[in-house]
């Protein structure tokens, strides 16, 4: 892991990564104009539910509407996180109103806020202080299966093994 953070390889179906066509992904929003842009195009509808979103090496945070793929939004890239985002306009600006690691391409680790929390603050956006739902990710090491971890019950849900209490989605990470 390097000072800026873990990196997170994607782990899902080979099919959807390839699928991602060179130059596709999500538009990157790396200033508050660049966001203010992004969304002055997006519908109520739109609005009214979760972007999906990631944070490239680079550090800086893509989005895409919440049906699209992660691995797409990333352009088929590592990231440094990745899940669902949402917004809601306050008085005077936006800000972030629910943000989670919910990504099953990713399965990217809950330590990873602090790079979503600095691509937030880099295009000013008003944020709390954690993800909002943190999802626990791990790989059964006997299945090999990528599993949720619910309520602290460190159980695969494929064959009922015990999942370890470290992140270990990627073998390679």
């Amino acid at each position: 892991m390097s000072a800026r953070g873990r990196s997170y390889r994607y782990v899902g179906p080979v099919e959807l990564k390839g699928a991602v066509r060179p130059g596709s992904g999500g538009c990157r929003i790396s200033s508050a104009a660049e966001f203010g842009g992004w969304i002055a195009e997006r519908s109520a509808a739109e609005l009214a539910e979760p972007f999906t979103f990631v944070v490239g090496m680079d550090g800086v945070l893509r989005l895409a509407p919440r049906r699209s793929e992660h691995v797409a939004c990333a352009g088929g890239a590592m990231v440094m996180s990745a899940g669902e985002i949402g917004f809601v306009r306050e008085a005077d600006r936006w800000a972030v109103s629910e943000v989670s690691n919910q990504s099953t391409g990713y399965c990217p680790d809950v330590i990873s806020w602090p790079v979503v929390a600095r691509a937030l603050d880099d295009v000013g956006l008003r944020r709390p202080s954690g993800f909002t739902h943190e999802v626990v990710f791990r790989r059964c090491p006997d299945c090999q299966e990528h599993s949720i971890v619910r309520e602290d019950d460190f159980v695969c849900v494929f064959c009922g093994s015990d999942l370890p209490e470290t992140w270990n989605v990627d073998p390679t990470g």
